[in-house]
């Protein structure tokens, strides 16, 4: 079949990648002038199964009051009125119930752990770079309180497969050397070793190259104005280019568009619960007498990552509902670099910071959507949250199965 991917960030282009695999003749239409430029271009870089609590959860509420009126608080709500914001938000609440979390918790790790036997796989395969390492993810704690809940949240998440385990101070430095000189700031830690990091950019850039060896056509600078629909079903995109408007046309199409997706879906009478949740990152060039980290880190209090790309490393997190708003925010762009230099004291920069925000389609639950519509022949890929670079390839996969009309191997219940 002729299948056509709306949206060329990591998710859309491991769509692309696993439906030619299939033997679809596929095109991915984006409005940018290459693949992953926009929430994938520089994200935390982490393959993080060990990220399956959802931000849903019983102590959400009560945290995102008492960051209130700060300008760098973890979880920044912009109070405008904006609708679509407060239903998410009565959404969201609904989520934070423990039983909820839970069930959440089950359907994320589940995909998650698919979803990096892929990579593997993919990489095995292919041979594909994208500076990654395979050295873990650290969850390191600064609160005796918040601690105690992450331990409570990893018990949870070992029932469901992912091996995410409880160390102390003495041994969180025993995992990362570079953590030495804020030995003082621990009160412990958890670690799970089989997850991973990598720039999320590179990836999608070069499994676009793969996908073009295998016919698949990209199709740039190219903006879905409209999907039109007919008869139950599809029947063509409306989309504007240099030159001109056209309607293009598939045998399915998918939409995989992030924090846009439900712009495109309304006037169907499609409605998702997806909202854009802003999230900065700060990439640091590093000197070759730094004192960094090698092995992938997550400050769960401030919810703030730490991944080491080749020679830098990528700073990122914290989440501001603010809408569709794409400004840089001097405050919680120079709070990354804060709490770097409060983690690795001996950091020492050999540039400037690189800035960025991106806008992650975020679910209440943190759980996607992943399958059919209505619509017989549209599908979606879309509202990973911050696990978008964890779950595309098994989406992806996924996907590609469902399109292909056979059951895939990681069950969907839930998304």
């Amino acid at each position: 079949m002729k299948v056509m991917i709306l949206g060329a960030g990591v998710v859309g282009v491991c769509s692309a990648w696993y439906l030619a695999r299939a033997g679809h003749e596929v095109a991915v239409v984006d409005r940018q002038p290459g693949v992953g430029l926009e929430t994938s271009f520089a994200n935390g870089g982490q393959i993080s199964v060990s990220h399956a609590e959802p931000w849903s959860n019983p102590h959400a509420p009560w945290r995102a009051l008492s960051w209130m009126g700060r300008e760098d608080a973890p979880l920044l709500f912009r109070l405008r009125p904006d609708a679509a914001l407060f239903d998410w938000s009565l959404r969201f609440l609904r989520e934070c119930t423990p039983a909820r979390t839970r069930e959440n918790i089950r359907d994320i790790v589940r995909l998650a752990l698919y979803s990096r036997d892929e990579l593997g796989r993919l990489r095995e395969e292919t041979g594909i770079h994208y500076d990654h390492l395979t050295r873990g993810i650290l969850h390191v704690y600064t609160d005796e309180k918040e601690y105690r809940a992450a331990i409570e949240a990893a018990r949870i998440m070992r029932e469901f497969g992912c091996e995410r385990y409880p160390v102390d101070a003495e041994r969180c430095v025993e995992i990362e050397p570079a953590l030495a000189a804020a030995r003082p700031l621990l009160v412990g830690g958890d670690y799970t070793a089989a997850d991973e990091s990598g720039d999320a950019r590179v990836f999608t850039r070069n499994l676009a190259e793969l996908c073009r060896a295998r016919g698949v056509d990209f199709r740039f600078v190219t903006t879905v104005e409209r999907l039109r629909a007919a008869g139950g079903r599809i029947d063509g995109i409306d989309a504007r280019s240099p030159e001109g408007y056209a309607t293009l046309r598939a045998d399915v199409y998918v939409v995989a568009l992030g924090s846009f997706s439900p712009r495109l879906l309304r006037p169907l009478g499609i409605t998702i619960p997806v909202y854009p949740a802003k999230g900065y990152s700060a990439t640091i060039p590093l000197s070759a007498d730094s004192v960094a980290p090698t092995v992938a880190m997550t400050d769960d209090g401030r919810k703030i990552v730490f991944s080491r790309l080749g020679e830098r490393l990528r700073v990122a997190g914290t989440a501001e509902f603010n809408g569709y708003d794409l400004g840089l925010n001097d405050v919680r762009c120079r709070a990354l670099v804060t709490r770097a230099h409060e983690w690795f004291p001996e950091l020492k920069p050999a540039g400037e910071p690189q800035f960025w925000c991106g806008l992650r389609p975020t679910t209440p639950s943190n759980v996607p959507f992943i399958g059919p519509t209505r619509l017989a022949n549209l599908y979606l890929n879309t509202g990973h949250g911050t696990l978008g670079w964890t779950m595309a390839c098994g989406s992806g996969h996924a996907l590609a199965d469902l399109v292909s009309g056979r059951m895939p191997e990681v069950a969907l219940r839930g998304f």
